[in-house]
């Protein structure tokens, strides 16, 4: 049976939440029709543009500067102060009003959301119109707009969402990949970093339909297990399933700190990326889950944001070896520049050890997890700093 898939992604959702909440209060200006932002705390090194209204962009206002430099380029811009409980509860509710459609709803981001449709043709006849009652009740019942991906997977449903914004359909199916996909600059490419943008151009490979045609022997060869991704993912090929229901269990955890200076020495680099690490790691093992991709993301003094990620063959859970494998990222892609906020990305989770252990190895690997389950038992009652191990404290 042919796979269906959606993917819906609100339009400019911090802005668009926050102009939908201050109307609903009695605000008399649509902020969405103003220069507005949405900015964080100056006081807390937080002051930069985190969104902005369409007219604010047209005065050359982008996400990430600081609101100095907004109000410098826009003297008469407003800025608004972001509400995450609020964004919460506006992703909840359209969870719930997705749910209405099929139990197969798996919340992607905050604003994102992907729909499996496989085989519910017998209640839909006509897909693009279903993506067209959605995207206007949307806009009727909860006041905002929302771009929809119709395709056979997940990615090129969102690489479809993200054509041309705000409020619009798009599809992107097998036979529309070459015409719609591959003219397309190879940093548009789903899951593929500044860095992987910048070593293809350094080989003449500028567009995704010029990445779908490079040899996949020199891309792994130069991207390790990544170019098999990249070459797969520029073909639009993609099996990744979408999480079922509300108590699907999170495809990516991500932790990150804006730090209080700017940091240049990697010893104080490690200490931030430890805690990270025994953070995300204990959520990793509560989920019960592994997982067998870690990315390190960095943004610097100058609001450049770039990143750095590995496939592992062997999927992990533990603190000490997700720390291990961030070190490793962190040697190989810092630029060792001034850096304001650093974080750690796990995804592509599984429930189980990828890697097939030998039965010497999976008794000890049994052994490892009850002693990990110890410590975290322990560190939840006594705190983070109660137990740690010695390799972590390098």
């Amino acid at each position: 049976m042919e796979r269906l898939i959606f993917h819906v992604d609100v339009n400019n959702a911090y802005l668009s939440w926050t102009a939908v909440d201050l109307l609903e209060r009695g605000y008399s200006i649509d902020i969405r029709t103003i220069p507005s932002v949405i900015g964080g705390d100056e006081t807390k090194r937080h002051g930069i543009v985190l969104a902005k209204s369409p007219i604010a962009k047209k005065y050359g206002i982008v996400t990430a500067e600081t609101l100095y430099m907004a109000r410098k380029k826009c003297p008469r811009v407003k800025v608004f102060p972001p509400d995450m409980n609020l964004y919460q509860r506006r992703s909840k509710e359209l969870y719930s009003y997705l749910l209405q459609f099929t139990p197969s709803v798996e919340r992607y981001s905050i604003d994102e959301s992907f729909l499996d449709l496989t085989g519910t043709s017998f209640l839909y006849q006509d897909y693009y119109q279903l993506a067209e009652r959605m995207k206007r009740e949307i806009k009727e019942k909860f006041g905002y707009t929302v771009n929809i991906g119709i395709a056979h997977n997940k990615l090129c449903a969102k690489m479809a969402s993200d054509f041309e914004k705000p409020d619009k359909i798009h599809t992107l199916f097998e036979g529309e990949i070459e015409q719609k996909m591959w003219p397309l600059p190879v940093s548009d490419l789903f899951m593929v970093g500044k860095s992987s943008v910048a070593t293809l151009k350094s080989l003449g490979i500028d567009t995704i339909g010029e990445l779908a045609k490079a040899d996949e022997i020199i891309l792994k060869r130069i991207f390790k297990s990544q170019g098999s991704y990249m070459k797969r993912a520029a073909n639009g090929i993609d099996e990744s399933e979408v999480g079922l229901g509300k108590d699907a269990k999170n495809k990516c955890l991500s932790v990150s700190r804006t730090l209080p200076f700017d940091v240049r020495q990697k010893q104080e680099l490690k200490k931030v990326l430890l805690e990270q690490s025994e953070e995300v790691g204990r959520e990793l093992r509560k989920q019960k889950c592994y997982a067998s991709t870690i990315a390190i993301t960095y943004k610097n003094n100058q609001f450049q944001s770039y990143s750095h990620q590995m496939t592992l063959e062997t999927s992990i859970c533990s603190s000490e070896e997700i720390y291990q494998k961030v070190l490793l990222l962190l040697d190989r892609s810092w630029r060792e520049d001034a850096i304001r906020n650093i974080g750690i990305r796990l995804s592509d989770f599984t429930d189980q050890k990828r890697k097939q252990l030998s039965l010497f190895e999976e008794q000890t690997e049994e052994k490892v997890d009850k002693i990990q389950e110890v410590v975290d038992q322990i560190k939840d009652k006594y705190g983070n700093t109660s137990i740690l191990p010695a390799s972590m404290k390098k």
